[in-house]
């Protein structure tokens, strides 16, 4: 007798299912049961059940440790989704050993579970061979403890780079060219992931930038190597191309970038709505705006449009002559902005404050 049969037979004596019939085809129900069966008896299923608890447990230990050094529950619920590998760690040996080393240098543990989730990769790191050394490195370069901190919390995956290799040498550009080390490390601290680029794209965008005639020796020599380095030739030249179809020539755009570097570091769709509403809404002439091309540094929804709001209601009431004023109005900051553009008219204008508040408040949700 075959050992199908011979199964067949075991199954139909042992089990009342067969007694009592089945729904359906009774091939498809034989295979089901003779799957289930092996399932349930087969020897390799006793270590799947072991690791899936073991795997349950040191999960547990994770969550826990995470929580005793002040990661909120939402902060957990977002590293399980961003990097949910790390509840796969060895808490004790793998996690806490980076946490105190964090801890050694300062950081207090709301900092420390911040810097972790802006980057949670960060933990894969190995402590000894990575985060140390690349720690040293930083703190070498500031000479600061705090200022290695504060370049360390706005991009924690600096520690995951072998820095001798990846920064030391963007540095060393920097310096041949004549940019001062202090605005060397003014950038560093506040932009560490930019010194992370290929050593000889890096060099290319040193150069395109001194063929544009920025002056070393400023700190917006320092800015136009990073906004350049941040895109592609292509991109580059998709936002001069946009810049164009607003009337503004070569030269122009040229003007505006030496002025304001970060004017091309904006996407293309932000640069069409800042010209758009400058031009269409403010009637300003393109040039007019290329002139003041710190304009694109104020953002269109929180600062732009709800002061636009303001602008045209003076214009319209005949508190202001049209483009009086225009760039120091989006320019200047609230405190300042309230002083002179809404208290002098509030006795005219019953509300502007709580419209314009309102306006505000809009722009946040």
């Amino acid at each position: 007798m075959s050992n199908l049969f011979r199964r067949i037979l075991l199954l139909r004596s042992a089990s009342p299912v067969f007694s009592q019939g089945f729904s359906g085809s009774p091939l498809k129900s034989l295979r089901y049961l003779s799957t289930s069966s092996e399932i349930v008896s087969s020897p390799e299923s006793a270590p799947l059940a072991s690791n899936a608890v073991q795997h349950k447990n040191k999960r547990k230990d994770v969550i826990a440790l995470l929580a005793d050094h002040g990661f909120s529950q939402s902060q957990i619920s977002g590293l399980d989704k961003k990097f949910p590998k790390v509840f796969f760690s060895n808490p004790e040996k793998t996690l806490l050993p980076k946490l105190l080393f964090f801890r050694s240098k300062g950081l207090s543990s709301p900092e420390i579970a911040k810097l972790v989730c802006s980057f949670p990769y960060v933990l894969n790191a190995s402590l000894n061979k990575r985060i140390i050394p690349a720690f040293d490195y930083i703190q070498a370069v500031f000479g600061s403890e705090e200022d290695s901190l504060n370049a360390i919390k706005r991009f924690s995956g600096i520690l995951m780079k072998d820095l001798g290799i990846s920064v030391g040498p963007n540095i060393e550009i920097l310096k041949q060219i004549g940019v001062p080390g202090s605005n060397i490390f003014k950038y560093l601290q506040y932009q560490p992931r930019m010194f992370l680029a290929n050593p000889i794209r890096f060099k290319e965008s040193v150069e395109r930038v001194t063929e544009m005639g920025f002056n070393p020796q400023q700190l917006q020599f320092v800015v136009a190597v990073f906004a350049l380095r941040a895109m592609t030739k292509s991109t580059w030249d998709k936002k001069v191309e946009v810049y164009r179809k607003w009337g503004l020539s070569e030269e122009e755009i040229c003007l505006a970038f030496r002025r304001y570097p970060m004017c091309m570091a904006l996407s293309e769709d932000n640069i069409n709505d800042t010209m758009d509403f400058f031009i269409n809404e403010m009637g300003c002439e393109s040039s007019y705006v290329a002139r003041r091309p710190t304009l694109f540094g104020c953002s269109l929804k929180k600062r732009i449009l709800p002061r636009g709001f303001v602008y045209q209601v003076l214009l319209s009431k005949g508190f202001i002559k049209e483009l009086q004023k225009v760039s120091f109005m989006f320019l200047c900051t609230e405190k300042r902005f309230i002083e002179k553009f809404i208290n002098p008219h509030k006795g005219q204008i019953p509300g502007l404050l709580e419209l314009y508040e309102e306006k505000l408040m809009d722009s946040r949700r």
